[in-house]
């Protein structure tokens, strides 16, 4: 009997012409080894259960998506049980519950990878699922340092695999829109974007030695980190905060999105150099371990500049949202969010406002919603071979190395030159942080 995976790895090989919602496409060879079917069932898994995964449960659940939930995993028993509850109530099936990712790699008829897990397994977890046939969906940040941003770029090469970041505005008609016409001249040459992110995000307690609390498996949770004890309130969200074992910070966190934006607005690739001024200025004493404000600089050939102002703990209202991106051009300029875009000439008149019909929460921890939905409705398309990502791996790499630079210029204290051909880095000091200490026996191989 014929497998699904075996018919379509023949017809890889033999070169034929594929039907595609109804019509017969010419298509290479390598394109088929990415093609699930057409019409085919995607059966999927997800692991990391934390605020993300509100925004999965729309896309999933939609008709045209045809895919169907087989894991729900976490090594959070308290998450794993209210996600089932949430779910399976809408749904009216129940995933499995399970604790370790390696079921569902192991799990042949599973097709598709959706790791929300925290940043620090984003990359290994990612790399462990490619290896085992799986396409994925990572979210940000796809990688915890520039080694890992390059290495989920390999992978996604060697194994051919359909991989796309969860930087969803990229799925944002009106985004892609503005984009375009950003790209085609409405505002003459666009010379500099500043993008910018503000919360109000509060006091966070010191870490403070504690049994792992309702079941947490904690040597999971660390993975590919070097083991310590585990530390109360670490699981639970404030990992982006205490050191850099598990989080990237708030550059990791928030400005992957609108770096995104601002570099793909300018149509620039990597920049030439990188610069920050960043602190730690609110609740100075608290349990926060890294800058809590940012100020950062990319300079790009061309005289193109893109400027990131970060406030996670000072609410001042700036630039009149909580996050977005301006991009400046000789003849006008345009703000654009996750709502829509404002499109002004150059003596600061508005000449076109555009709202989205959907939301997607700015600041909220999550978000979830319209962009999400577009966004997974994209790569789920995509694996089946209807339509090109919105966000492919190796593009979205090289917004990444924007975060891990402007980190790397924070951890170090000094800016630096970048090959813009290579984005590799001027600097020894910096190149030292290239990479991270990994436990033994977890570094991420290809």
């Amino acid at each position: 009997m014929t497998t699904r995976r075996d018919f379509i790895t023949k017809a890889a090989l033999g070169g034929a012409a594929v039907t595609i919602g109804g019509s017969a496409m010419a298509m290479p060879a390598r394109s088929y080894r990415n093609i699930i079917g057409a019409n085919d069932r995607l059966h999927i898994g997800i692991a990391g259960l934390g605020r993300r995964w509100g925004g999965y449960i729309e896309p999933i659940l939609k008709k045209e998506a045809n895919v169907k939930l087989q894991y729900l995993c976490d090594v959070m028993p308290s998450q794993r049980e209210k996600a089932l509850a949430n779910f399976s109530e809408k749904a009216g099936y129940k995933p499995e519950l399970i604790n370790d990712m390696n079921k569902i790699l192991d799990d042949k008829k599973i097709d598709v990878f959706i790791n929300s897990t925290p940043d620090h397994w984003h990359t290994p977890g990612s790399i462990m699922a490619m290896k085992a046939d799986k396409h994925v969906y990572v979210e940000k940040p796809c990688s915890h340092n520039m080694w890992e941003n390059e290495l989920i770029v390999e992978a996604a090469k060697k194994y051919d695999k359909v991989v796309q970041m969860g930087n969803q505005q990229r799925s944002s008609t009106l985004s892609q829109e503005i984009i375009k016409e950003i790209h085609n001249g409405v505002i003459g040459k666009p010379y500099k974007a500043v993008a910018f992110y503000t919360n109000s995000r509060g006091e966070v307690p010191h870490q403070k030695k504690a049994t792992p609390p309702g079941g947490l498996d904690w040597d999971l949770f660390q993975g590919p980190a070097p083991r310590r004890e585990y530390t109360d309130n670490t699981w639970d969200y404030n990992w982006h905060w205490y050191g850099w074992d598990y989080g990237t910070a708030e550059m990791g966190n928030n400005a992957t999105h609108e770096l995104d934006i601002a570099r793909w607005a300018l149509g620039v690739e990597y920049p030439l150099h990188a610069d920050v001024w960043a602190e730690k200025l609110q609740f100075v004493d608290d349990g926060w371990e890294m800058y809590d404000t940012m100020q950062a600089t990319f300079k790009f050939p061309e005289g193109k500049i893109i400027e990131w102002d970060g406030k996670s703990r000072n609410g001042y209202d700036t630039y009149g949202a909580g996050r977005g991106t301006i991009i400046y051009g000789s003849e006008g300029s345009v703000f654009v969010d996750r709502g829509g875009y404002r499109l002004y000439d150059r003596v600061g008149k508005i000449v076109k406002d555009s709202s989205s019909a959907t939301a997607e929460a700015g600041t909220a921890l999550g978000g979830g919603g319209g962009l999400t939905t577009a966004h997974m409705m994209n790569f789920f398309d995509a694996v089946r071979g209807k339509t090109e990502l919105t966000a492919p791996i190796d593009d979205a790499t090289v917004s990444m190395a924007m975060v891990h630079y402007a980190n790397l210029a924070y951890r170090t204290g000094k800016g630096f030159d970048i090959d813009d051909k290579t984005g590799k880095i001027y600097d020894r000091d910096a190149m030292k942080l290239w990479s991270r200490e990994y436990e033994n026996g977890w570094k991420p191989q290809i």
